[in-house]
């Protein structure tokens, strides 16, 4: 398994386990991932920003996140709780990595991509300087709550997004 940044090339195979994705959120009767979002444009732009990222086995792609290094607006107010760590550091900058966009292909779930995943973001934030992870997902989406949980994430609270849904908030400290 091997992780790098995604190409313009990629972005066919990651619209494929997005799609797949879309499907298996639907499957559980949840809303997430329902409104068309996340879509070619997003992927197109974390491309260009230097943010997404691609899960490669036997030169396939298999997994595609992304990493947010600039803050996530969203996570500026929290509800319900608080978040482990500041927002920002002493000199001013974002204090921990966003994790978002996270799908794998089916064929590939339950054999530790999401794990590689946590465990790449986690090496970058460390070496970006950052103290924690964030990422938040559906209220109903156990499957991707159950894998954070695994992976040493927290619950911290609620945010809500831009078009005022609401999600569950986790953190990882480094």
């Amino acid at each position: 398994m091997n992780i790098r940044a995604t190409t313009p090339k990629d972005i066919d195979a990651v619209m494929a386990i997005i799609e797949e994705a879309r499907g298996t959120i639907a499957a559980l009767g949840i809303d997430q991932w329902q409104n068309g979002s996340p879509n070619r444009a997003m992927i197109e732009e974390d491309v260009a920003l230097g943010q997404g990222y691609c899960v490669e086995a036997e030169g396939a792609v298999i997994g595609t996140f992304a990493l947010i290094e600039n803050g996530e607006p969203t996570y500026d107010r929290i509800y319900d709780g608080e978040w482990q760590t500041a927002d920002r550091g002493m000199d001013g900058t974002v204090a921990y990595l966003a994790i978002h966009r996270v799908a794998i292909s089916v064929a590939c779930r339950g054999s530790g991509v999401s794990t590689a995943i946590i465990h790449y973001a986690a090496d970058t934030a460390r070496r970006l300087g950052r103290d924690s992870l964030r990422i938040d997902t559906h209220r109903g989406n156990v499957v991707m709550r159950r894998m954070l949980e695994k992976n040493g994430f927290v619950h911290c609270g609620t945010i809500y997004l831009q078009n005022r849904d609401e999600r569950v908030a986790y953190e990882k400290v480094l």
